[in-house]
């Protein structure tokens, strides 16, 4: 290297001198016309070098490579043009397959001219002495069969015209050609193997011959199988279409091509049996021409023949046995490869043509494997909607189908319904196959199956991201699992997290009793004819009310809101629920304060004043636009009982049956002194009418039965009375048998219901029979100052006695009943003792603040203002019975809490707990009423985890399981007021997904033997196991529950376990339920967001929230659904969506129910309602009026 360094450095020194020289020369001889320029550079020619190596790289001589210098030889040129080329040599086989589908033709010419097979002879010579050949064809069948004579120069020459002979020379001179090239070019060193190749002797057999006729013009008449051509001619058209798909680059048929070659080798025997026994009959007694052959052939092959046409000589009957003996060799193992390829295109599932796509509307939906449970409640909720009647559904999964899914795809309503397609999303091939890019919608939904639900997870991002690159425009419906995963997703339209949505609604049934089953009702599509046929009034009533649904329309263009427009949210929902019977629960306001994101509003309250650009959202049997409106009189009233049964039964509270108005005493409309107008107890009866239909899915939405939620601050009313009682339920359910004789599965109508005073409290009642029920408060239709939210003045009083901490807090927003919960607080530390304000959790209590959480343990976490710790607790401290420097406590017990304890038990430390926590540290609640939370984990969680729970109040963990005894004792069980026991991810049968619950439900069950006055909320991932829920082996009433599930399954309905006595308590939960939530997006886009601030994952400013309080005997005066409605919207200005009923504490057992909407008589009591509230702040002062 030194030595080329060194030589070239003495190169480029004499270039530069030689340079400096030939520069001085050149300014000597310059013209006088040169033009100076700001570089010498600009003073070269362009070809000069500009340097030393440049003028070295001009004299490196420089050599033209060309490549591919193989393909221009004259056998790779023809083998292009032949072979490769896809286009030219499709049309080589396009014309090949005219040549020989014209032979063949011209073969049938010439059969049909000679119609002289005695005279037969060769070109030029004269035929000899036929006459025995005469005298035989004038014998009977019987006489020639006894001398029979074979003519064979009728076998061997025919009549063929020049014309003809010179039109197949030619043809035949070609196809030589073409054989003997295509020879050569497929040649790889073994001749033979081309020459003795099946078509290439056949097409010699039909060439060679007529070029021998062209040196000796005697053979022109010799007898050549011209029709074997059609042989060649199949072959060409095999060839033809395996170039037609390769140059159109489409995917081939396999099932289609086989079918064709099925058929083309089928017509090609017929073809050949055909002009084969016609012309050896030429020989023969009897000639046939080419219709009695094909028909001799067709019974031939179809049946034994019927004796009308037989050859009569020996080479006919060889020929004809050859011919069957050929297609029992051909014609089975065609069968066997279409069979065979018919079972593979099974097992890959069928494809959804392009023009379908172009016509039609579909769906795809995706999924790693396609269970039969999550597909038909899939399928059930998808066209449930009257509007997605006319959808297909595309299902693609890479997983073959399992027998239970083949026999539900084979049923005649899904059979023209839903295409299966087995592929990957992550093929371009198997999305062009379900035609993604014309789809209405792709629903990618999460793999239940898996152990790893993260791997799970990260299949379900690889397929979202697939189809976005794919169908950039078509709108994703994706299902994950993990939180932490939503960030991965985001560009999705619709995105539901499993772990979110359980965990939040998980935590809102230890607030709100029977949360998830008012919830999961609402997420189902029903009509509301779930045990109508039941002699229990409790489950006519709970199933009927399990048909509400959440629907929306603008006001402008409503007629059960259109009329309140400019009165308050409080008095719109209120009066429609009371004139139509429908309960409004949100809105979105049109027009919203600078900043504000556009979101819905639960019960914003009485100061939101109602504008017809405001969309309303509201619970009803059906929406709106399936309705028909009724209005009748006085006298229909006693007459509503004669409604035709051919109608769906749906009772509209409205007018005194209702609301109880008549004992009030208020005048049908009454002025206030500034002019404005409250109740109106005159209104005309409407009877909202459902149009009827004989399909069970008409409407997609219904009310929900059994809780009393509100929507401006949701106030769920969930207590139950008499708690203690409990003992065997075989015959504590006898008072449920009396049931009115009206109800009716088949009534359309919305009736109002018959006064009864019965409905709360037999007892009570008929200690005030007589007397005048108390009156209630009528609804203003503005806010006024006479409004009270809390009983007499109690407001102010709150106001006043404000406790410091709050006042600290840096609170951006105040919620609607922000103040109702810190008058609880005031008032609860107010009834502390001297002992109880000094004890350690008085000192917990005092470092407990609002604000929004520093800390989130995944990204995307919606900020949310809860109550926090002003200071972060060390993470020793969380640790519930470890002993650290700054506690000595060794169980739960030691801490002396003020309030019960929730216990959540899991397996291990999930990034959902957090929403867990959340709605259970919400800011809306009272800080004397936070119960602790105690975190019951298998696995030490993650430092991170840890972390972010540390700056909760009252927040623990430990490590231990609900299998073993001293691990719940230590973690405070028998102060417990909820268990939460959330199903194991590891499951330990993984033989049978039915057996998946297994050690979840063993566990629980073992829990329950032993605390069974515990309450326990548990989540399992099959809904069938509910029914091992506190399973008793001699419970006749379980039993008969058992019977009734069978029965509403049997009539078609797809949530029949609703009337387990353990779901609809809501004490178990399944997570697969909020998979509806997900489908009903794709007609509602609302509902994911609605739900969404009902669980309280996300808040809006204005927004209400969900909530329960208690009925206790002394609110029993209120009797009715309709005056408890009038009495909320008129004092606190919730609105109830629903009661948590308990049994009677008279009966011998106890049970539990959610009921939305109750509309009848029931001699149930009401423990509990939910609802929505406002703010202090806005009912503390009247509104600024809206023009």
């Amino acid at each position: 290297m030194s030595i080329f360094f060194f030589r070239f450095h003495n190169l480029r020194r004499a270039e530069e001198k030689r340079k400096k020289c030939s520069r001085n020369s050149n300014n000597t001889n310059m013209s006088s016309d040169t033009l100076t320029a700001p570089s010498r550079l600009l003073e070269r020619p362009l070809n000069e070098p500009v340097d030393s190596l440049d003028e070295i790289a001009l004299q490196i001589p420089r050599v033209r490579v060309e490549y591919y210098v193989n393909e221009n030889t004259f056998k790779e040129r023809l083998q292009l043009y032949f072979i490769k080329n896809q286009r030219s040599s499709l049309r080589i086989r396009i014309v090949n397959l005219f040549f020989k589908i014209l032979a063949c033709l011209l073969y049938i010419f010439r059969v049909c001219a000679d119609g002289d097979p005695i005279s037969a002879t060769c070109y030029g010579c004269k035929p000899g002495n036929k006459t025995e050949f005469e005298f035989s064809a004038n014998l009977t069948e019987e006489e020639f069969q006894e001398h029979p004579i074979i003519n064979w120069d009728g076998i061997i020459w025919v009549n063929r015209p020049l014309y003809l002979w010179g039109v197949q020379v030619v043809l035949a001179m070609i196809s030589l050609a073409e054989a003997i090239l295509l020879v050569y070019l497929g040649y790889k060193g073994n001749i033979w193997q081309q020459i003795l190749s099946f078509h290439f002797i056949l097409e010699m057999v039909n060439t060679v011959p007529f070029a021998l006729t062209i040196p000796f013009p005697p053979l022109r008449n010799l007898f050549i199988p011209v029709f074997l051509n059609c042989w060649l001619a199949k072959r060409s058209l095999e060839n033809m279409f395996n170039d037609l798909h390769r140059a159109m680059q489409k995917s081939q048929s396999a099932l289609s091509q086989q079918l064709m070659i099925l058929c083309v080798t089928l017509l090609c025997l017929v073809f050949t049996s055909v002009c084969g026994i016609q012309h050896f009959q030429r020989a023969g007694h009897r000639h046939l021409n080419l219709f009695q052959a094909t028909y001799f052939v067709v019974v031939t092959f179809s049946t034994v023949g019927y004796g009308d046409f037989v050859p009569d000589i020996w080479p006919s009957q060889m020929y004809m046995v050859i011919m069957i003996g050929v297609a029992l060799v051909v014609l089975p193992t065609q069968f066997e490869q279409l069979a065979f390829t018919w079972m593979e295109r099974q097992k890959l599932g069928g494809s959804y043509s392009s023009h379908r796509a172009q016509s039609e509307k579909h769906v795809v939906v995706c999924s790693t494997t396609l269970h039969a449970d999550t597909i038909m409640d899939f399928l059930n909720e998808f066209y449930a909607h009257p509007l997605l009647q006319d959808y297909y559904v595309v299902l693609l999964s890479p997983m073959e189908l399992d027998t239970t899914m083949r026999m539900i795809l084979q049923v005649p309503i899904w059979a023209q319904r839903v295409i299966y397609i087995q592929g990957s999303c992550l093929k371009d091939t198997d999305l062009i196959r379900a035609r993604m890019n014309e789809a209405e919608a792709c629903f990618i939904l999460a793999a239940r199956n898996y152990a790893d639900k993260t791997a799970a997870d990260e299949h379900t991002i690889l397929r979202s991201w697939a189809v976005k690159d794919f169908a950039p425009n078509v709108p994703q419906y994706v299902q994950i699992f993990r939180p932490e995963n939503k960030l991965h997703v985001k560009f999705a339209e619709f995105v539901v997290c499993e772990d979110e949505f359980k965990y939040a609604l998980l935590a809102n049934n230890c607030t709100c009793p029977g949360a998830s089953t008012l919830v999961t009702l609402l997420l189902h599509t029903s009509r509301g004819q779930e045990g109508q046929q039941s002699p229990e009034e409790w489950h006519r009533l709970y199933g009927k009310c399990s048909g509400n649904e959440i629907y929306h329309i603008v006001l402008g263009d409503s007629r059960f809101f259109g009329e309140y427009e400019g009165k308050s949210f409080t008095y719109a929902s209120f009066h429609s629920h009371r004139k139509y019977g429908v309960a409004l629960v949100g809105v979105r306001p049109a027009e919203l304060p600078e900043f504000y994101e556009e979101t819905i509003l639960l019960n914003p309250g009485p100061r939101h004043i109602m504008k017809s650009s405001d969309t309303c959202y509201y619970m009803s049997i059906t929406k709106e636009e399936n309705s028909a409106f009724v209005v009748s009189d006085k006298q229909t009233e006693t007459k509503s009982n004669t409604i035709p049964k051919d109608q769906t039964a749906c009772s509209l509270l409205s007018n005194a049956k209702k609301t109880g108005d008549a004992e009030d005493g208020t005048a049908p409309q009454q002025k206030r002194p500034d002019g404005s107008n409250v109740a109106h107890y005159d209104l005309p009866q409407v009877i909202l009418q459902a149009p009827a239909s004989s399909t069970p899915n008409v409407s997609p939405s219904r009310i929900k039965p059994a809780k009393t939620v509100s929507s401006a601050n949701l106030t769920v009313a969930g207590s139950r009375l008499g708690d203690g009682a409990s003992t065997s339920g075989s015959d504590s359910r006898t008072c449920l048998k009396e049931s009115p004789a009206t109800d009716s599965a088949t009534d359309s109508h919305l009736l109002l219901p018959r006064p009864d005073t019965n409905f709360l409290s037999p007892d009570s009642l008929s200690c005030r029979r007589g007397s005048r029920r108390p009156s209630i408060l009528p609804v203003p239709d503005m806010v006024t100052s006479s409004l009270n939210i809390a009983s007499d003045n109690q407001d102010e009083e709150a106001e006043a006695d404000e406790s410091e901490d709050e006042l600290e807090d840096d609170v951006p927003w105040r919620s609607p009943s922000e103040k109702i919960a810190d008058d609880a607080t005031t008032t609860s530390l107010s009834s502390l003792d001297a002992s109880e304000k000094h004890s350690a959790w008085r000192n917990d209590f005092s470092r407990i603040v609002k604000g929004f959480p520093p800390v989130s343990p995944f990204i995307g976490v919606s900020p949310t203002l809860c109550y926090l710790l002003k200071e972060k607790k060390p993470l020793c401290c969380l640790q519930l019975a470890q002993v650290c420097e700054h506690c000595a406590y060794r169980n739960a017990k030691e801490y002396q809490w003020q309030n019960k304890t929730i216990i959540l038990a899991a397996d291990y430390a999930s990034n959902g707990i957090y929403n867990f926590i959340i709605p259970l540290r919400a800011h809306f609640r009272s800080k004397t009423s936070l119960n602790p939370i105690i975190l019951l984990l298998e696995r030490r969680p993650h430092i991170a985890f840890l972390d972010a729970i540390s700056y909760f109040p009252l927040v623990y963990w430990m490590l231990g399981s609900i299998d073993c005894l001293d691990d719940l004792l230590r973690a405070g069980i028998t102060l417990a007021e909820n268990v939460v026991v959330v199903n194991k991810e590891l499951s330990n049968s993984a033989e049978e997904d039915s057996l998946s619950d297994c050690n979840t439900i063993v566990a629980v069950q073992t829990m329950f033997k032993f605390f069974p006055s515990i309450k326990s909320i548990t989540e399992l991932s099959q809904s069938s196991n509910m029914r091992f829920m506190q399973f008793r082996a001699h419970d006749k009433y379980a039993l008969h529950l058992s019977k009734m599930e069978k029965r509403e399954k049997e009539r078609g309905s797809h949530i029949s376990y609703m009337f387990r006595l353990p779901f609809a308590a809501g004490s178990v939960f399944s997570a697969s339920m909020l998979d509806t939530l997900l489908y009903q997006a794709f007609v509602k886009d609302y509902v994911i967001t609605f739900v969404r601030l009902l669980l309280g994952v996300d808040q809006a400013p204005g927004s209400g929230f969900l909530t329960s309080m208690k009925i206790t005997k002394e609110d029993m005066w209120i009797r009715t659904y309709g005056r408890l409605y009038q009495k909320l919207c008129s004092t606190t200005c919730e609105i109830p969506i629903g009661i948590y009923r308990t049994q009677d504490t008279s009966l011998a057992d106890q049970a539990h129910h959610v009921s939305m909407s109750p509309r009848g008589p029931s001699g149930w009591f009401w423990p509990g309602f939910a609802g929505m509230r406002p703010s202090r702040a806005s009912v503390s002062r009247p509104p600024v009026p809206h023009k």
